[in-house]
C-alpha cells in the first residue's frame, strides 16, 4: 500500500512539474489567413485572455472569445467559427481559417477550449495528462484511419497518436453521447463530429460504467426525465 502511495505521488509531481513548465496564455504565432478567392494574408496570430486576434500589415481582427460560436483546432490549423453571418447571402456562420507556423502547444489548446467554454472540436490532446485507464484503439475512417491510445480522464476523454495528428481530446462538454456495443468498440459522439474506434484490448464493461457516470453525471443539469431515458440508452448500448 505504501509502494502504491509513492508512485501516486510521483506521477502528480511529474505531472506538475510538465504542466507548470508548459505554455500557457497569451500565445502567438506567425500565421496566414487562407479566405475564400483570395490571396492567402500572412501575419501573426495571437491567443490572449480576452480572446483572439490576427494582425498583419494588411489587415488586423479580432474576435472576444464570446464571439467564437466554436473551432477546430489542431497542430498547424485553426478554424474559427463566429456568428458572423457569411457574405454573399450565403447559408450559416462564417468560418475564418488560418494555418499556424508554431504548432498550437496542448495546454495552450485546453485553455482555448476552456475560454471559449462551448463545444469545441479539440484535435491537440496533451499527452501527459493523467488518466484513470487507457486502451489502445484504432480510429476507422472510411478512407484510412490512425492507431493510437485512447485516455480515459476524470474529466474527459483523450485519443493520442504517435506523430499528433488526428489527436482529439473531449470534454464531457463536448460530447452528446457514447456507445459500446461490444467490448472491441467505442464510438463518441461529439456535437462536431462522430468518431468510431475499434479497440485493440477489450474495454471493460466497469469501465465503461466508470466512463457512463462521469459522462452523465458530473457537470450535467439532467431532468429526471433525461436522467430515465439516459439510463434506459445504457443498458441497450451494454447489450
Amino acid at each position: 500500500m505504501r509502494s502504491h502511495w509513492k508512485s501516486v505521488v510521483l506521477c502528480l509531481v511529474v505531472f506538475s512539474a510538465l504542466t507548470s513548465s508548459g505554455q500557457s496564455l497569451p500565445w502567438q504565432s506567425a500565421a496566414k489567413w487562407h479566405r475564400s478567392f483570395e490571396k492567402a494574408v500572412p501575419g501573426t496570430l495571437l491567443l490572449d485572455k480576452d480572446g483572439v486576434e490576427f494582425r498583419s500589415p494588411k489587415l488586423t481582427r479580432r474576435w472576444s472569445y464570446v464571439d467564437v460560436q466554436s473551432f477546430d483546432v489542431s497542430l498547424h490549423d485553426l478554424t474559427l467559427r463566429t456568428y458572423e453571418s457569411r457574405q454573399w447571402h450565403e447559408p450559416g456562420e462564417r468560418p475564418f481559417h488560418f494555418t499556424i507556423t508554431d504548432a498550437m502547444p496542448p495546454e495552450v489548446a485546453a485553455q482555448f477550449t476552456d475560454r471559449v467554454g462551448k463545444p469545441v472540436r479539440n484535435g491537440d490532446p496533451f499527452p501527459a495528462s493523467l488518466a484513470v485507464s487507457e486502451i489502445p484503439a484504432h480510429h476507422r475512417m472510411f478512407i484510412g484511419g490512425s492507431s493510437g491510445t485512447l485516455r480515459f480522464r476524470d474529466d474527459g476523454i483523450d485519443y493520442v497518436t504517435e506523430n499528433g495528428r488526428d489527436g482529439r481530446s473531449w470534454r464531457w462538454a463536448d460530447i452528446q453521447t457514447l456507445g459500446n456495443p461490444n467490448p472491441y468498440e467505442f464510438r463518441v459522439t461529439g456535437y462536431r463530429e462522430i468518431v468510431e474506434f475499434d479497440l485493440k484490448q477489450p474495454m471493460p464493461r466497469d469501465l465503461f460504467e466508470r466512463v457512463w457516470d462521469r459522462f452523465y453525471g458530473k457537470g450535467l443539469n439532467l431532468s429526471r426525465g433525461h436522467a430515465d431515458h439516459a439510463a434506459g440508452t445504457h443498458q441497450e448500448v451494454l447489450q
